[in-house]
């Protein structure tokens, strides 16, 4: 591993520890070179993943752009750090499973939602509006209703009498 202060080839592993969940290992490695300290985080790849876009653009699977996603929408929410990691790595592996290398956005959004919707419904829903587009309050009224159930939100009062 190379070291990202000074650039040497060789830096040494002086603690290993698997994390909560059994999928990655953190790994505190030491520069003899500069001497500085750094962790590095390592998980299980199955395949190579490409996202093919609705447009058709096909692009490599980013995994830190979906966590950046979930952490938007969990923003200010009672959700761990460690339950965000849950999820991703839920989708991610969901998404190898799958057999197939290019996976469309659309699979993700959904995967997405339905973890969300699991876990915390207003970061669910502040994920749709995003993912979904919503424009008008009009988008969130059918989508909230659609949640159903007793819950389900009163329609929204017209600003016009």
């Amino acid at each position: 591993m190379r070291c990202p202060f000074c650039g040497h080839d060789e830096t040494q592993v002086k603690d290993s520890r698997p994390s909560d969940d059994g999928m990655t290992i953190r790994r505190r490695r030491f520069c003899p070179a500069c001497t500085q300290r750094f962790t590095t985080i390592e998980r299980v790849q199955l395949r190579e993943l490409t996202v093919v876009k609705t447009d058709g653009r096909r692009v490599p699977f980013d995994r830190d752009k979906l966590v950046r996603s979930i952490r938007v929408a969990i923003r200010k929410r009672p959700v761990s750090e460690e339950r965000l990691e849950r999820i991703v790595n839920g989708i991610v592996r969901q998404l190898e499973a799958s057999g197939d290398s290019d996976v469309p956005s659309k699979s993700i959004g959904e995967a997405v939602m339905a973890a969300l919707r699991e876990v915390d419904e207003v970061a669910y829903v502040r994920f749709a509006s995003v993912y979904r587009d919503f424009r008008e309050a009009k988008d969130f009224e059918a989508f909230l209703g659609g949640l159903g159930g007793e819950d389900a939100v009163p329609p929204l009062a017209d600003p016009k009498p």
